[in-house]
């Protein structure tokens, strides 16, 4: 494929990236960016939505940013109105947002288990009602794509269960969804990484140099997944190459879970 052709992958197309402001979220929406989407950016400081916005901008993107929390079905639903407004359809949409709180799973609080819950589960649910009620009233449907784990449904490590219980929770609930909306012409999919170049996949107290010689003991690749390489398997299932993968969950962690 051309650098031409590649840019032109998502022309005329918009997209919404909850948990746009940094990580994963922020290589998404610049990558959409790249290949010609329009893209609004969805989170909680504005701060971090500005300045991706003005990474976007300086890539020669376009991007617009919205304070909203997924935990509030209420903010997703004038989300997607928003982009709507913006750019005229709702054609992609990355549901990104995520917490991780870890530990013994003893000792986890009920205020810890219920954010989990409330960001990881509830959160991809309103994101995936907004988005839908949206999609399924477009002549040409949209792709929708769920950020899980390779913890859970894939990988379990001590000090992760309850974050993996809710990752797990989001790859069934997208599969679910998947099988009920193809019809209408909404096509969902998740992508699962594993540790990736962002502060979640630190330890306490740990820095990147840690980071990386742990990773090359823990990890058969050796390494962290950088957040483009995460970014382009979104892209993949978000685009008409993927027209025919729905309910996939696209495990992008170095062989770990292999």
């Amino acid at each position: 494929m051309s650098q031409q052709q590649s840019r032109a992958r998502f022309a005329s197309r918009s997209a919404l990236v909850t948990g746009g402001g940094s990580g994963i979220g922020r290589a998404v929406a610049l990558a959409l960016a790249a290949e010609g989407a329009s893209v609004l950016v969805t989170g909680r400081s504005p701060e971090a939505l500005a300045e991706t916005v003005a990474l976007v901008a300086e890539a020669g993107g376009t991007a617009r940013a919205q304070l909203a929390d997924v935990t509030r079905a209420e903010e997703m639903r004038e989300a997607v109105a928003a982009a709507v407004r913006y750019f005229g359809s709702l054609d992609v949409a990355v549901n990104n947002a995520g917490v991780f709180r870890g530990g013994p799973l003893t000792e986890l609080t009920a205020e810890d288990w219920q954010l989990l819950l409330a960001t990881n589960v509830t959160g991809v649910l309103n994101c995936l009602q907004a988005e839908i009620r949206r999609m399924r009233t477009q002549p040409e449907g949209g792709a929708i794509v769920t950020i899980g784990s390779n913890l859970g449904a894939h990988l379990s490590h001590p000090g992760t269960a309850a974050y993996g219980a809710t990752k797990a929770a989001v790859s069934a609930l997208t599969r679910g969804a998947a099988r009920e909306h193809l019809a209408e012409g909404v096509r969902i999919n998740t992508v699962s990484p594993g540790p990736s170049a962002t502060a979640m996949s630190l330890r306490p107290g740990e820095g990147e140099a840690e980071r990386a010689a742990r990773m090359k003991e823990e990890s058969p690749l050796g390494r962290v997944s950088t957040t483009a390489e995460v970014a382009a398997a979104v892209l993949y299932l978000a685009s008409e190459e993927a027209a025919s993968v729905a309910g996939s969950d696209l495990v992008i962690d170095g062989g770990a879970a292999a």
